[in-house]
């Protein structure tokens, strides 16, 4: 049996960003399961950003953004599920649950993804978690001759992935449109 040849193997590893973290099986299957059920059961409409309306579906909770005022307004409180899933995931990336005051549900059917953008400067670190179908989080930064570096960061269904300092502040992110459906879950701090 011939042995395999690794294309990339004399390709230098990316460096790291810092404040970048990404937890593989932060949640179970079966835990991924109820909360694909609880995001569908969820007050979802469609993104609206200014006079656009986007493909994918959301529900804010703690508070909210108002694009077309240009800011934050309130939103329901946090449901029971999204305690606990804040519970079990601030641990996994060093941060406490309390501080995580907004929460985001996401879902992307197919087609829909989301553009390069930076989270709003009312908020802090940004802990997500992938579910569903396999996305890669876009990761760029502009730099003084006007191109871009760049990162693709893998997420594998439960995955979670924490934005914090540099790659929180100097990099914006996106996600392409998939095929499959895919929801996630993000949670943020207040500043």
């Amino acid at each position: 049996m011939p042995s395999q040849i690794d294309l990339f193997a004399d390709r230098p590893a990316l460096p790291p960003i810092e404040g970048l973290q990404v937890v593989p099986d932060a949640v179970s299957p079966e835990q991924e399961e109820a909360l694909a059920k609880a995001i569908d059961t969820a007050p979802l409409e469609p993104f609206r950003f200014g006079q656009w309306t986007g493909k994918r579906l959301t529900a804010y909770y703690g508070s909210a953004y108002d694009f077309a005022r240009g800011r934050p307004v309130p939103a329901p409180p946090l449901p029971d599920w999204l305690l606990d899933l804040r519970a079990r995931l601030a641990p996994l990336v060093g941060l406490q649950a309390e501080a995580l005051q907004q929460a985001l549900v996401i879902r992307y059917d197919p087609g829909a993804g989301i553009g390069w953008h930076r989270d709003r400067p009312q908020y802090g670190e940004v802990l997500g978690l992938s579910l569903g179908a396999p996305a890669t989080l876009r990761l760029r930064q502009r730099r003084a001759d006007g191109s871009f570096a760049r990162h693709a960061v893998p997420l594998a269904p439960c995955a979670a992935y924490l934005l914090s300092g540099e790659v929180r502040e100097r990099w914006e992110h996106s996600i392409t449109p998939l095929e499959e459906t895919r929801r996630s879950i993000t949670f943020r701090t207040l500043l």
